[in-house]
Formats: C-alpha cells, sequence, structure tokens
C-alpha cells in the first residue's frame, strides 16, 4: 500500500506480476515474484535507469528491499 494505490495494479488471475506505474518518467514497471523486473514504456533509454533508481529508492524507503 506504500506505492500508492493509484499506482499499483495487481490481479494475479489475470496478470502475474504487479505493475507499477511511474509518472516521471512516464514508464510501467512489471515485479514479478522471482525477483525479476520490466521497465516497459518508456521514449528514451535514458529514462530506464531514471526509473529503476526511483523504484529503488520507493522500495528501499518502504524497507523492501536493502541495499
Amino acid at each position: 500500500m506504500g506505492l500508492g494505490l493509484e499506482n499499483v495494479e495487481y490481479e494475479p488471475e489475470q496478470f502475474p506480476g504487479l505493475v507499477y506505474r511511474i509518472r516521471d518518467p512516464k514508464v510501467a514497471m512489471l515485479l514479478f515474484g522471482s525477483g525479476k523486473i520490466v521497465c516497459t514504456g518508456a521514449r528514451q533509454t535514458e529514462d530506464v535507469p531514471k526509473a529503476v533508481d526511483k523504484l529503488s529508492e520507493e522500495l528501499t524507503s518502504l524497507d523492501l528491499i536493502k541495499k
């Protein structure tokens, strides 16, 4: 819930991953139970590391991952 309900979609019956949408850069991150992450929707390659860093900061601040 810490990621914000407006940014998260999780329907395991439809899709096995959690979809986390980031506004800036405008991308969707797909998080899977295996620990793998897919970044989709980036318009420029520079947006991918920005999105990964933002996701990492969010998950670290929620104490869901350790750096």
